[in-house]
């Protein structure tokens, strides 16, 4: 519990450390390593194709799991408060809180200003992978809420999760290993897991596998948003109705229950034009942006308490 303490701690007071220093960057470069080396002898069979794209899941996981019970052994021989410092920011770059709120921030801050054209930068650059360029103001909050909602799961939920699960069945190590292979598997389905004709069959399994990862942190961090919502003063009961509702409507079979749930508690319609629209009445403005990260902010914290409490009373 020490450790995933101090892991949130310092997240909250540092954020993430620059690229060239953050074990996801240097997982990044694998992947693009990999992809550099797809088969190219013609024709190129998409079968060939993804069979390569499953290995190179493999590896990446393999290599990012392994990387971290390395990590772990040679922190465990720092004395006893240095390891358990060097642990919790191995475990804290699995996961990042702060960077997700600056995020949304900036966005805000372009719309208070009046300044749109900053707002679609940011929101491009820092939250969706979509073309932002033709968005409206509300198309643009809309982003960057559904964002918020959707990065509770990947970007805390399931790390922790895995890192909890893994601690209780085989100790830290073993803890922080799952965590660093979802993080890889997650990783890669954000850089190679799209429906486009030259990602299509490398990364079918990375998708697949990442999908299967978040089926339970996606309820999880759901139901988490919903309880938040009430401590938010926002509304549970919509947030419950809207996500049994319309939490199946994406294409992914996760990300459309953080993001429903979401959208329920703050009364808005969540949308991406042509793929979904979540809940009911006007899109978000800033002040639902504001609502939407006080909701954000207590469903981490509860998240997080019960993953401390479950790693506080083991046997």
């Amino acid at each position: 519990m020490i450790v995933l303490v101090l892991a949130v701690a310092l997240d909250l007071l540092l954020g993430d450390p620059p690229d060239r220093w953050h074990p996801v960057a240097w997982i990044g470069r694998l992947i693009a390593l990999g992809r550099r080396h797809v088969p190219r002898v013609p024709p190129r069979v998409p079968e060939d194709v993804a069979l390569y794209g499953s290995f190179l899941i493999l590896i990446v996981a393999g290599v990012a799991a392994g990387g971290a019970l390395v990590a772990h052994a040679i922190l465990a021989h720092l004395p006893g408060f240095v390891a358990l410092l060097a642990q919790a920011w191995l475990l804290k770059c699995s996961f990042s809180l702060r960077g997700l709120f600056q995020a949304v921030e900036l966005v805000r801050g372009h719309l208070v200003a009046d300044d749109l054209e900053g707002a679609r930068q940011q929101v491009g650059w820092h939250l969706v992978s979509r073309s932002t360029a033709d968005l409206d103001r509300g198309a643009v909050a809309s982003a960057a809420v559904e964002s918020l909602a959707e990065n509770l799961t990947d970007g805390l939920v399931a790390p922790v999760l895995f890192y909890t699960v893994g601690t209780l069945l085989g100790g830290a190590g073993a803890g922080l290993a799952l965590a660093w292979a979802y993080r890889a598997v997650n990783t890669a389905d954000s850089m190679i897991g799209y429906h486009t004709e030259a990602l299509e069959y490398l990364g079918r399994a990375t998708a697949r596998t990442d999908d299967a990862l978040n089926y339970v942190p996606a309820r999880l961090a759901a139901w988490a948003l919903v309880a938040g919502a009430r401590l938010a003063g926002q509304s549970a009961s919509g947030a419950w109705r809207v996500l049994e509702r319309d939490g199946r409507r994406t294409e992914s079979p996760n990300a459309g229950q953080t993001m429903a749930a979401m959208a329920g508690a703050l009364g808005v319609a969540l949308e991406k034009a042509g793929h979904y629209r979540l809940g009911e009445g006007p899109p978000p403005d800033v002040a639902a942006m504001d609502r939407a990260m006080r909701v954000e902010r207590w469903g981490a914290a509860l998240s997080l308490a019960a993953a401390a409490l479950l790693l506080a009373v083991r046997p």
